[in-house]
């Protein structure tokens, strides 16, 4: 038994139809944007007393780089999406986003501390370099994304906070920036047979034989329930942590 799909699958589970804002929608990736951003702030909510002025300063800069510039970049980069967007109009969305995220980590650096620098230099380098799939594509593998898209937020929230640098706070951060990769595996390990399914499969043919002699017919509804049921419970599961994780913080 065959599924021969009518027509192209949307690319993503929380794509959207149509022009304009649908478009523009559809390249933002919210769902995994958010989520993302949610390493910033548990990564500010390892310390003590987080300064929510800085830490709304490192999530804007974070969602100027990573949920404008680096989308617009991949859009770039092959059409992943199949937008309409204009090549200017993502050239011009990558650049400007980007270049005001890298002002606003200079501005966090000068107010906080020089070991913001470095991170502040690394970051358009990832986000290129990710994207665009330079340096021969090294860093467009899982544990680049896992390292890029979950250790570095977490560790710049931290980081950001100009935190006291005892061992229990460091530990905390090293701990959070572990989890935020291993998340980041568990996404990118969900997301690329979903993606597959959506973007490079045209049809589907088997059927589930059970034990009990039930057969079901196998469609691309089917395999992808499971991947992107987890995806989309992930994307609840990880801001929502993050928010309980601040606001113990800051009532403590």
């Amino acid at each position: 038994m065959a599924e021969q799909a009518a027509e192209p699958a949307h690319p993503a589970f929380y794509a959207r139809s149509g022009g304009g804002l649908a478009q523009w929608w559809t390249l933002l990736h919210p769902p995994y944007t958010v989520w993302h951003l949610s390493y910033v702030v548990l990564g500010a909510a390892v310390v003590p007393e987080p300064d929510l002025g800085l830490l709304a300063l490192t999530v804007l800069a974070f969602a100027l780089a990573m949920g404008v510039g680096a989308h617009a970049l991949d859009e770039l980069n092959g059409r992943p999406l199949g937008t309409a967007i204009s090549g200017r109009a993502l050239w011009s969305a990558a650049v400007v986003s980007v270049a005001t995220a890298v002002a606003l980590g200079v501005l966090l650096a000068v107010r906080t501390s020089p070991v913001l620098w470095p991170l502040v230099v690394v970051g358009p380098v990832l986000v290129a370099g990710y994207n665009l799939e330079l340096f021969g594509g090294r860093l467009h593998t899982l544990a680049g994304f896992a390292l890029s898209w979950g250790a570095f937020p977490a560790l710049t929230g931290y980081v950001a906070q100009d935190p006291s640098w005892d061992a229990v706070g460091a530990l905390a951060a090293l701990a959070v920036a572990t989890a935020a990769t291993l998340l980041s595996v568990a996404q990118r390990r969900l997301s690329t047979p979903a993606r597959d399914l959506r973007r490079r499969t045209t049809g589907v043919e088997g059927v589930l034989h059970g034990t009990d002699g039930s057969q079901t017919a196998l469609d691309r509804g089917t395999l992808l329930a499971p991947f992107e049921g987890a995806l989309q419970a992930l994307c609840w599961a990880v801001p929502l942590t993050a928010a309980g994780a601040l606001v113990a913080r800051l009532a403590g």
